[in-house]
Parts: structure tokens; sequence; C-alpha cells
């Protein structure tokens, strides 16, 4: 049996998890055509039928069923793979990259970001605009070294790093008859609109947005559009109609660059500002930077709020 082609494992995983070549071609990014001719040679190369086709998709055979968990635990194996190799190929250049949810970390932790620069003047930093966290946080932080942020859901294989507690405050919009208000509590604010987000986004990092720790659950009334990213955030905010928390270094620089007013929250439990990474990654200058935050959450006592794996 001659190897198949790199690819068409992914390319089988996408069309079982899809149920519909259309589908999958159009998550792929290839024409469906080239896709149906690829899975038809991946079978003929296997010596199997992986599907039975039918006018509303494709169903997986029996044997397709087993093939598929190969399928997914060899296509992990190769990210996981490639994704050391990343993270190799950064540490040898003396790189490190730093994802960030909202304003970029400069902003919100200067005083983090100077000390590593001083102690590490050669160091290639580079930082990139993540999407709100989804699906399982390891995967989330495949595409970087470390993010800053506040806390995504902490989950095996992910190490945290606080660097300080957070006040909360509301972001609404000027026109809001909230806007007016210098301090607010929780529960005279707990049955307003909230903004929306993305079902795929994490529930709890959704959850922290809208107060569904004090809440006990998600809130009534919330908009129709939903938000995945800061940007997406930021145009719903702009239109008016709802609210949402948000840590209150992130709130007052919101306010410089939209309609909205930062009004803190005198009673609402406070973001975690951290450092999220996988663990298994090798960078000594992720080490680096996670002890120079734990100096600085150390001594703004912030260190104790959350233990580390």
């Amino acid at each position: 049996m001659m190897p198949f082609r790199r690819g068409h494992l992914r390319y089988f995983v996408t069309v079982a998890e899809e149920g519909q070549i259309t589908r999958a071609a159009r998550k792929l990014h290839i024409a469906q055509p080239a896709l149906s001719q690829a899975m038809a040679q991946l079978e003929s190369e296997l010596g199997i039928e992986l599907y039975e086709r039918h006018p509303r998709g494709v169903t997986l055979t029996p044997a397709g069923e087993a093939f598929l968990v190969k399928a997914r635990i060899a296509l992990a194996t190769e990210d996981d793979a490639a994704q050391t190799a990343q993270w190799l190929a950064r540490a040898a250049r003396g790189a490190i990259e730093v994802g960030f949810v909202g304003p970029p970390p400069t902003l919100n932790a200067p005083e983090l970001f100077a000390a590593f620069a001083d102690s590490h003047p050669d160091a290639e930093v580079s930082f990139r605009d993540l999407p709100f966290p989804c699906g399982a946080t390891l995967s989330w932080l495949e595409e970087v070294d470390v993010a800053f942020c506040h806390l995504p859901t902490v989950e095996p294989g992910v190490d945290v790093q606080p660097v300080r507690l957070e006040p909360r405050a509301v972001a609404a919009h000027e026109s809001h008859p909230l806007a007016r208000r210098t301090e607010l509590t929780v529960a005279e604010v707990l049955d307003e609109t909230f903004l929306s987000y993305h079902p795929d986004v994490q529930p709890t990092w959704a959850g922290f947005h809208s107060l569904d720790d004090h809440r006990g659950g998600p809130p009534q009334a919330t908009t129709v559009h939903r938000a995945a990213t800061t940007m997406q955030m930021g145009g719903i905010m702009a239109s008016r109609g709802a609210i949402t928390t948000l840590p209150l270094c992130d709130a007052k620089l919101a306010q410089q660059v939209l309609p909205v007013v930062a009004i803190p929250l005198s009673d609402a439990h406070p973001a975690v500002l951290s450092l999220v990474w996988r663990r298994e990654n090798p960078s000594p200058l992720v080490q680096a930077l996670v002890a120079f935050a734990g100096n600085l959450a150390e001594s703004q006592s912030a260190a104790g709020y959350l233990s580390r794996d």
C-alpha cells in the first residue's frame, strides 16, 4: 500500500466532523471536486470504504469510525510535533511570541515587559492579538508561547502565573442611562441587557463579562449580535443598547477609542490578569517572563489568589 498524501488525514477528519463534503471543502478552503477526489484516493489506498454517501451528506462506515479514532491521534501527534518545532525555532533565535486579548500588554502591564526587556535586551518579543478563548485552552494557545489576559479555562497541561488583580468595571455606551454614574454595584446591573458572545467562546470567559459568577447563570437579556474578538465586542458596544464588564484597565483604555464609559463595579470579583502558557513549551524566555511576573505578583500581594497546578 502506498502511503497516503500529507493532508488526506486532515481532509478525512474534517469530512467526518462536518458530515458533508461541501461544508468540509468550505472549511478547508479547497474545491469540492478536489476534496472528493482526495477522499476517493484515500479509500483506494487504504482498501476500505470510509463513507456511505447519501443526498444529505456522508455517514461513516464502521471501518471509517474505527479509522477516525486513529486519524485523530495521528493528527494530534503531527500537530504537537509541529508546534514543538515552532517553539524550539523561536527559542533558538531568542524570540518569544506573546498573545493577548484586549489592549496590548505593554499598556496593561508595562512594568512586566519593561523589566523583561531590561534583563533580555537581545530577545525578540512579538505580540499577537488573539480571539476570545474558544474550545480547549491548550488549542487556543497553539500559535503563541504565552498569553497575557484575564483567566481562560484552566485545564491539565496549562500553567498560569497571576500578574495582578484588577477591579472589574461596566463598559456602557456614553448614551446609556448608567453612563452618568461614577460607580455601580453588581446588584444594580445584573438585569441589564448584556453583550452576547459567540457560542464557541468558553463559557467561563463569556460569563466573566456578563457577571455569571455573581448571578449564578447567564443574563436574561443579551444582544442578537455575538462577539468572538475584541474588535467585534467594540463594534457591538458602539451600536449602543448593551453593557459588558471588563477589567478596569481595559475599560479605561476602551473609552479612549470608543464612545463608551468605564464605570467601576465596587463589589465585583476582580479579574486575575495572568500569563497563561502550555506547560510543555520548552522556551527559557517563557520561564524568564514567568519569573518576572511571579516577582511582580508577589510584590502586589496577588500571587496567593490563584495557585499554579
